[in-house]
């Protein structure tokens, strides 16, 4: 299937695999880009030396390409970015919408741009620094979310920009991928849907909580980094919700101190994070310190196992999946579905 999205990203199906904290690494992003599609690489939770060999391992398993997510508001954020062009990565795409002079970086290195936005503003703003698409996410897409759904987003962010737009929040099948081309994206990208494949690194204990959930097994919440998140109900996120000022600051140290010790990080350091992770938000102290140790929370749950104890982003789309295929079989599939969709109103149209 050609799209203005595969002939951009030189991959032959228009579906992404999105960039997840300690889920997103080389073995998923590898295995998605061989099987056709375009992983990316969740560089937010990695040191840039952890990037510079994840970026050599994905390439020692395929020939495919295969992009990188930042973060825009990172200390070394350009450092990254140089490391990108370095390698000849193809694209970078950015959980928050990036600078002008970090598009005008990337550009300038052969390095493609793809932010993530939730609102029409955003989009176009973006569009009129230069970035080459759009990643537009609407409200039951998991992680950092906004309040707009997909089916109303997204063809908004069509009428009004000129470049390739991708469409995120709700996604799993070869019919969301039909029903988002009719909407005029030019492909859909997926978070949860990957998490949730033989493929991804994470314990056998955690897919089956995902598993398990159904679409209103997810919660939006503002009490992990202050910034609505859509997370899976957990005792952590439970107790989180219920917590007045007082218990989650006390909450938020504790796990701050552990997340401090793991990183080995000084309280200093600790709060020098939050506040930029505040991103010119008002904050509590309590929710500078959890927006420092979310990547620890998230950990607990993806890496350790522990999904009481941890944060679990996840879309509400995880109440309509129930296998765990490969990368290759899902792609598969889905287009195997859209091909037959597309067959079928095709018939109808035709009588």
């Amino acid at each position: 299937m050609r799209t203005r999205l595969t002939e951009l990203l030189g991959c032959p199906y228009p579906i992404v695999q999105t960039g997840m904290g300690y889920v997103a690494g080389a073995a998923l992003v590898a295995a998605t880009s061989e099987a056709g599609g375009f992983g990316i690489v969740a560089s937010a939770t990695m040191s840039l030396d952890r990037l510079a060999a994840t970026i050599r391992e994905v390439r020692q398993r395929t020939g495919a390409p295969f992009g990188v997510n930042l973060r825009a508001d990172a200390p070394d954020a350009v450092d990254r970015v140089d490391l990108l062009v370095r390698e000849r990565v193809g694209l970078a795409s950015f959980a928050l919408a990036p600078s002008r002079d970090l598009v005008r970086r990337c550009a300038d290195g052969g390095v493609l741009t793809m932010p993530s936005i939730g609102a029409v503003r955003h989009a176009v703003k973006v569009a009129g620094w230069g970035v080459d698409a759009v990643l537009v996410q609407g409200g039951e897409g998991g992680g950092h979310t906004g309040q707009v759904p997909t089916s109303l987003l997204l063809p908004q962010v069509a009428d009004a920009v000129g470049v390739p737009v991708v469409a995120a929040g709700g996604f799993f099948d070869g019919r969301g991928l039909v029903a988002a081309l009719a909407y005029g994206a030019a492909g859909i990208a997926m978070g949860t849907r990957f998490l949730l494949t033989s493929d991804s690194p994470v314990g056998a204990q955690v897919k089956q909580r995902y598993l398990a959930a159904s679409v209103t097994d997810t919660v939006v919440t503002t009490r992990v980094d202050g910034v609505p998140h859509r997370v899976l109900r957990t005792p952590l996120v439970e107790d989180l919700e219920r917590s007045g000022r007082l218990a989650a600051l006390v909450r938020s140290v504790r796990h701050a101190g552990a997340y401090r010790r793991e990183a080995g990080l000084s309280w200093p350091a600790m709060l020098r994070a939050g506040r930029a992770a505040r991103h010119g938000r008002e904050l509590s102290w309590a929710q500078t310190l959890m927006a420092a140790n979310t990547p620890a929370l998230l950990r607990v749950s993806m890496v350790e196992g522990r999904p009481a104890s941890g944060v679990m982003p996840a879309g509400q789309v995880v109440g309509l999946i129930d296998d765990l295929p490969s990368c290759a079989a899902l792609i598969e599939r889905i287009m195997r579905e859209a091909d037959d969709r597309l067959d079928e109103l095709s018939t109808v149209r035709s009588r």
